[in-house]
């Protein structure tokens, strides 16, 4: 097991009261409809879980696995399906639900193969924006907190699968 320096970033108290807004935000944008949820595995678990209990319109969730890193911290910017979604989608209220966002081809892959099948609508959900590595245009609708170009750990985000368990995000000293 490799050894990383690691800074606090964001606290459990930001972080949940952060969250909270969102699906407050959510649940108000969808009033009267059902959403659909698709969580991009693994990072995003912990967000979604914390995230859907807040909702209070009904709820499906469903999850995709896409990568990008593998065990570096650098995206490779090929990008793998590992996992597809299970629920037809068409005429669905659909949100994606990511950790965090970067160079922005990750979701703009997944936007791309979603449109295809034909939602009645298609937002996305993320809890970190990191807007100064875009590489590709690409705006969230629901945003937890801009960040800068750090590699960050915790709160179900990882390198080498170490640190999701961290209940609070931090980042790595390089």
């Amino acid at each position: 097991m490799e050894k990383y320096e690691l800074r606090p970033l964001l606290d459990q108290d930001q972080i949940r009261r952060r969250v909270k807004e969102l699906a407050q935000q959510i649940s108000r944008d969808y009033r009267g409809k059902e959403i659909l949820c698709i969580c991009i595995l693994k990072g995003a678990f912990v967000f979604l879980s914390d995230l859907m209990r807040h909702i209070d319109v009904p709820v499906q969730v469903d999850f995709v696995g896409l990568e990008s890193y593998g065990s570096e911290m650098v995206s490779s910017g090929q990008i793998r399906v590992t996992r597809e979604s299970s629920i037809p989608i068409e005429g669905k209220d659909v949100i994606i639900v990511e950790d965090i966002i970067d160079s922005g081809r990750t979701l703009k892959f997944l936007v791309d193969e979603l449109r295809s099948r034909k939602p009645r609508s298609l937002r996305i959900c993320c809890l970190l924006d990191k807007k100064s590595r875009r590489q590709v245009e690409f705006h969230a609708d629901y945003v937890g907190f801009d960040i800068e170009d750090l590699f960050v750990v915790g709160y179900g985000l990882d390198v080498n699968e170490q640190f999701r368990n961290l209940p609070s995000v931090h980042y790595v000293v390089e």
